[in-house]
């Protein structure tokens, strides 16, 4: 499958929605700041703000939104009530300040729109147009939304979200839970199915989900920490592939720390 540098025995290819479909990532991360940075300064103590680059590619990105409030309140030896689903976006829980983030990224694709990677679109033109399955995996619970703005729910056989995940209680990245339900509505075996991510948590899920092969998408210059998770293979743009196989990584990228 030289013409889409994917190898030979490939037959699905599942993509993360924010960062690799879409520009959505850096609104999600400003986003969480809006949010975070409103609640440390109402909670005192600790105020550093939260970092949009470093905390978020650490901590939130690519992880169910309430996995990502835990892990960065972790990270600051905080804790707080689990509350439920439902709180509203000013409670003091878990839920609530997910929530308080989730309104926030709603407004802003709202009035700031969507726009997505033609380089990816092309690529998955290419992709479908070779007879490849494919299918959408994101935490996010406003996957349709955010494909339908951009016109490409069409372009996905398969739609595994933060929606669908809490329905079946599947766990989100790094568990390779999600990309392996996709795998499986598709019909096809992990290791004959791409991941392609451009977060942390998505390299670890198709590392420890054993598929086929892993492209890693570098939107953030994090490349060599995508090898380090589990990388195959790092692009800028999913355009590249259609060049044929990248050169191999090299023992500097292979190698590089997380």
């Amino acid at each position: 499958m030289t013409q889409l540098g994917l190898p030979d025995e490939i037959l699905a290819c599942l993509f993360d929605l924010d960062g690799v479909v879409t520009r959505t990532a850096v609104v999600h991360a400003a986003a969480w700041k809006e949010a975070f940075d409103a609640f440390l300064r109402e909670r005192g103590g600790d105020q550093r703000p939260f970092d949009a680059a470093a905390d978020y590619d650490e901590y939130v990105d690519g992880r169910p939104r309430a996995d990502g409030v835990r892990t960065f309140l972790a990270s600051r030896g905080i804790e707080l009530p689990e509350g439920t689903p439902d709180d509203p976006p000013d409670a003091q829980t878990v839920n609530g300040l997910g929530n308080r983030k989730n309104a926030l990224v709603l407004e802003k694709i709202r009035t700031e729109g969507v726009q997505p990677y033609e380089g990816t679109l092309r690529y998955i033109d290419a992709v479908r147009a070779a007879g490849l399955k494919t299918a959408i995996v994101s935490s996010s619970a406003n996957t349709v939304d955010v494909l339908r703005s951009i016109d490409a729910e069409h372009l996905f056989d398969v739609r595994i979200d933060g929606v669908v995940a809490r329905e079946r209680a599947l766990p989100g990245k790094p568990h390779p839970d999600t990309f392996l339900a996709a795998a499986r509505d598709l019909g096809v075996a992990a290791a004959r199915a791409t991941v392609f991510e451009d977060a942390l948590a998505g390299m670890d899920a198709g590392r420890s989900g054993s598929f086929g092969y892993v492209v890693g998408v570098d939107r953030v210059g994090q490349r060599d920490a995508l090898y380090a998770h589990g990388a195959d293979v790092v692009v800028d743009d999913l355009a590249e592939l259609l060049a044929g196989p990248p050169g191999p990584a090299g023992p500097a990228a292979k190698g590089g720390a997380a």
